[in-house]
Order: structure tokens, then sequence, then C-alpha cells
């Protein structure tokens, strides 16, 4: 049975491939199982059939079949201990290639393992989310949702990521678990015995059902997602008034979005709908889904075909000044700017476009009167700002302006999300959170990052202003955000973009996948790592530090390490860091931090990451301390 989703696109049942699973050699599954990134981030490997991390090939391998399997039989377990009975589980996918084969096998497997199944079909991830949030708060009884992405990772990967219905991705403790569970299941005697019953126990009339069904569920989704981040751009106190006065100041004030869509999910998601029905004027390229044209990750040069697109259209009509660039499952978008001063459109740093959502959302709140101060300017609210260990100092500059905390979590949306949440239930209030290092905002209520609430939030900052119809004497938001960072002089009625960019703490931060970023190391221990680059590290500082102190004036510093929801400052030993991060802050005289390095390997690529972060304008710092990092870990790496 195929049937049509609302582009036209054909969703088809791609059935199981045949092969026969008690035949697989099982030297080559444990390969493909030893191949598998499995962290709270998501699980993630290459299961293309010819192994290749760039395939464009729709088939999956024989063991990543049976991975597959295991993984839903795993999740079918999981959800039944949760909600009982037959639970009702949402399956989902982004554009790869493999989606359809991958998405064949789990819709089987969940249903021969009990479950009832929804096929949301090609979905950001924001939209399956927002979709079973939606589904447990009208009782219909969404148990969780598996959605089929690696993310940012190359075109010839896939994986999955779990959640429940409460909007977000599963917290690290309990995936964690799922992982123990997956292992045992799949190391377990007679495991290709189980995946050729449970790929085939699924009554074909069910499985047909659920094809039928997904042209229906894909639109009841979207529609999901769009009345929800409706309501979360212009939640707290007069929604409908902000609404309102976004969508007269925009009929009086065009402004224009440029959007390369890379063939990602966000092809078929609320990006055109929902900006339109602001008046905002919307234009995509490689607007077709599965139409990938360029590398994934929403960064660097992956950015250059939609600055070159916005310029374009920026030179036809001038509203057009903002564009952005989302990755294949639509989580995450990093924007590109026109540059009225430079003639021409630039590529925001990812620690730049989260920097202008805290701006945004923190101004927010007081606008609301969410947050308030007494005549002193001291906070009479509790909030806070979480964040992943490698977001800019940048970010503390912004909150201290608002006296507002930041709170930092191990790398990984699931981390900042708890961390949040606990911070929640001691009373804080958390609007905006996210992985700066990636440019991911998150905005509360939302559990996932997402692209549409960081333009969102450059909306509201520059159609939320002073003096304007209904307004009183309420100053916008751009105008406090002046004033509570002692900007107020600098501060125009008749402000542009570039005012509001030009208005952030400067700041120089290594970027995430620049080639400075990225190291291979062979010690699998990184605990053991980090204590010998402690050891470097120490025998370094105590040769640089009147250098450091002359020329930077930096004159000590303080390590800290993060792992999951938890950080932990002044610490001992390195080591401690375990595979989580590990960040050295490096304060002046006056006890100011300045400037950081930092380390992790990643939970879902197959490299270690490193970063200096420092502040002012001056790049031979950030040069120094990230070539200085890079040699320490190195050393570190090769001591026995």
């Amino acid at each position: 049975m195929t049937v049509r989703c609302p582009s036209g696109l054909a969703i088809a049942d791609p059935g199981v491939f045949a092969f026969d699973p008690l035949a697989l050699d099982e030297t080559l599954l444990d390969k493909a199982i030893e191949g598998m990134i499995l962290s709270a981030s998501g699980w993630r490997g290459i299961f293309a059939l010819d192994g290749e991390a760039e395939s464009r090939r729709k088939e999956i391998s024989p063991a990543h079949a049976v991975i597959t399997a295991f993984a839903g039989m795993t999740f079918a377990d999981y959800l039944k201990k949760q909600a009982g009975g037959k639970p009702l589980a949402v399956v989902g996918m982004d554009t790869r290639p493999t989606g359809s084969a991958i998405a064949g096998i789990l819709i089987r497997v969940l249903l021969a393992e009990g479950c009832d199944v929804r096929f949301a079909f090609i979905t950001a991830a924001p939209e399956i989310m927002a979709y079973a949030r939606t589904l447990g708060q009208t009782g219909e009884g969404a148990a969780g949702f598996v959605f089929i992405s690696a993310s940012h990772n190359p075109i010839g990967h896939n994986g999955l990521k779990f959640g429940l219905n409460d909007g977000g991705v599963l917290p690290g403790s309990e995936t964690l678990g799922l992982i123990e569970s997956f292992k045992a299941g799949i190391t377990a005697p007679g495991r290709l015995d189980r995946a050729a019953r449970a790929l085939t126990g699924a009554d074909s009339g069910a499985v047909t059902a659920v094809y039928q069904n997904a042209e229906r569920i894909k639109q009841s989704a979207y529609r999901a997602y769009l009345e929800f981040t409706q309501s979360l751009i212009a939640g707290g106190a007069g929604g409908d008034a902000v609404m309102h006065t976004m969508t007269r100041f925009l009929k009086d004030a065009p402004l224009g979005v440029a959007a390369d869509l890379n063939g990602s999910a966000r092809t078929l998601s609320i990006d055109c709908e929902l900006l339109g029905g602001m008046g905002v004027s919307f234009k995509a390229i490689n607007d077709e889904p599965q139409n990938i044209a360029h590398r994934i990750v929403p960064e660097g040069e992956s950015l250059e075909p939609c600055r070159r697109f916005l310029e374009e259209l920026h030179q036809q009509d001038s509203s057009y000044i903002l564009g952005y660039t989302p990755d294949c499952d639509g989580d995450r978008g990093n924007l590109v700017v026109w540059d009225e001063s430079a003639g021409q459109a630039r590529i925001l740093d990812a620690q730049e476009v989260f920097a202008l959502a805290c701006v945004a959302e923190l101004s927010y709140l007081v606008w609301t009167g969410e947050l308030r101060y007494d005549s002193r300017g001291n906070a009479l609210n509790k909030a806070a700002v979480a964040v992943n260990d490698p977001t800019s100092l940048r970010i503390d500059r912004i909150a201290h302006a608002f006296d507002v905390p930041v709170f930092r979590a191990e790398v990984g949306e699931a981390n900042v999300v708890g961390l949040a949440r606990k911070l929640r239930e001691k009373g804080c209030l958390v609007r905006i959170l996210g992985e700066g290092s990636a440019g991911g905002t998150i905005t509360h209520p939302s559990a996932v990052r997402d692209p549409i609430d960081t333009l969102a939030a450059l909306i509201k900052l520059l159609a939320l202003r002073g003096g304007r119809e209904g307004s009183g004497d309420q100053r916008g938001l751009f105008e406090l955000w002046c004033d509570l960072s002692d900007q107020a002089a600098t501060y125009r009625p008749d402000f542009g973009l570039q005012d509001i960019i030009a208005s952030l703490p400067s700041f120089i931060t290594t970027g995430s996948y620049t080639p400075e970023a990225l190291l291979r190391v062979k010690t699998g221990d990184h605990g053991l790592l980090k204590d010998r680059y402690q050891a470097v590290f120490l025998r370094e500082w105590e040769a640089r530090k009147e250098v450091l102190a002359a020329k930077y004036g930096v004159t000590a510093w303080d390590a800290a390490a993060y792992r999951g929801t938890e950080e932990r400052r002044g610490i001992a030993r390195f080591g401690d860091a375990g595979r989580g991060g590990l960040r050295v802050i490096f304060t002046n005289r006056e006890g100011r931090e300045i400037a950081c390095i930092w380390m992790r390997g990643s939970g879902t690529e197959p490299v270690f990451r490193v970063m200096a972060d420092v502040e002012g304008s001056d790049r031979r710092m950030e040069r120094d301390l990230i070539e200085w990092q890079r040699r320490m870990v190195m050393e570190a790496d090769s001591a026995e």
C-alpha cells in the first residue's frame, strides 16, 4: 500500500529485505555492534549496506537489521514496563536514505512485541516530540517515540533516539539502562533466533494499517508542532497580544528569511506556514525532502549556500536579512545575516547564535514581568540559564546583566534538559537553555533544540519595541537589554539587526567543527587520559604562567568536571571527569573569568574535541590557547 504525504512524496512500506538472520555471520554482527556509538544523545553507526560514511544506499546491512530489531525489542520492553498493557509507540525518521528500511523493521518489531504503532514518516525531531507530548496531554496514551536519525553525522550514518511523552529524549540515566538492556539482549545465546522471530512476528494486516494511516499521523504531528510552537513563541503573560504586536510590526517593517533546508526533515515541517503566518517572507533552496545537497552539519562551509542565497534575495528585496540552515533531523540550525556595513551576508558563529537567543529570551522574561528587579537591580525572581560545558563565557556575561546564574551540564541535549528540570524542581525559572557550542536553542516548555525557536527569538528582539502603538511606556526587548548591560547610551529607537549583534559581549571561541577543534586519540580510558593531561598541564602552567600574565592578564586557573547533569568545580584530579567534559577556567588579578580551555571525547562521533574561549577580540589569544591545548592533549595521549 502506498499513500501520499502532504508534499506528494510517497509513503511506502519497504518491507524487510530478503535475508535470513539465522545465516548471518555472527562475527559481522559483533563487528557492527562494536562500531555503534551508544549514548544519551543517540545510538549511531554506519547503517548503509556498503559501510561507507558518505553512502547514499537505501539498503542497510543484515547486521544492522539485527541491531535495529534488538533496539525495537529493547524499547518495547521498556515501554511496557513504563506504561503497562499495550503501549503506543510513535515512529518517525529524518531524510537519510536508510531511514525507510530502519522504520520498516522497527514498525514490525514493535508490533510483534505487543505495541500499537503510529508512523509519522519524515518528521523533524521537534515535531515528533511535540506530537508525543500532545498525545500524552490529550489522553490518547502515547507512551513514547523512536526517532530514526543520526543528526549531523554524514549521510551514510543513521541511528535512533528514544523518548517518552514529555516532549524530550530520555534522560541520560534512563538511556544508560536502555543501553545495558540492549547489550544484554544482543549478546545473549540464541540472539539470531530471537531476531528472526521479532522480524517476522508482526501481523501483516497490522503493518499495512500502520502505513495506510501514516499520512493522517504525519498531518496530526505537523499540526501539533505548529500549535505548540505558536504557543511557545508567545509564552508567558499576554501571549495573544505578543503575536499581534509582532505581526503588526512585521507588516510595517517587512522581514524576509532565506532558508537552505538541505533536503532535511524541515522540508516537510512547519517553517513556511509558521513564519508566513507571522508576516515573514520566506524562500528556500534545497527544499525537496531527501535532496541532501552538501555536508549535513550546519556550521562553517555548510552555511555558504545559504549565505549566497541570502545575498541574491537581498539584492532583489532588502527586507531579506536573515537566513538559516538546519541539520538533517531539523533540531538545530545556524544563521547567516545581512551585514549592512560590509554590504554582504555573513555566517554567524554557533556561539553568537545562541547568545542572541539568550539576550532575546531573558529580555522577554523582563518584558512580560516574569523577571523583576528591586531598586538596586537585584533580581526578585529565581531564574537560571542551563547550558552545555563548552558554551562560551559570553553567556555568563549576558546572564550576569540580568542577575541570572548560569549552570552547565555535560555535552548532550538530554543532559542540558535534565539539568533544567532539576533547576525548575528547585523553584528556578528556566526559559532559555541549550548547547551554545552548537547554536542549539531550547525554549521552555520545549525540551529539544529548534532553529525555529532561534529565529522566533530574533524576531521578538526586532519586533517587540517600545514607543509603538499599544506599548505605552513599556520598553522594548532590545532597549531592556541595553539598559541592563550598561549600553543604554548606544541604544537608538531605529535599531536594526546589526545593532543587536554588535551589542553582544565580545568573545572568540573555537568552532566545534573547525580542524583545530578535532583530535584523534588512541587512549580509550579518557579518565586516564585526563590524569596524564593534568601532569602535562601543571608542568606547562609553571613554565608559561609569567608569559600568560604579562601577555593576556591570566594569573590563576580552576578546573571543572562535567558528567551528566553534574558540574564539579575545583577538582583536584582531572581524571574525575572520566568520559565527560573537562574545563580549565582562567582568571585575571580581579578574579574575573576571562578565558577557558575544554576537552571531551564525542559521544556520537569517533573524535576528541578541544576548545578555547577568550574574552575580547584578540584572536591571537584564542590561537595560542587552542594550539597549547592540542599539544598538551596529544602529549598526554602518547604518554605510557
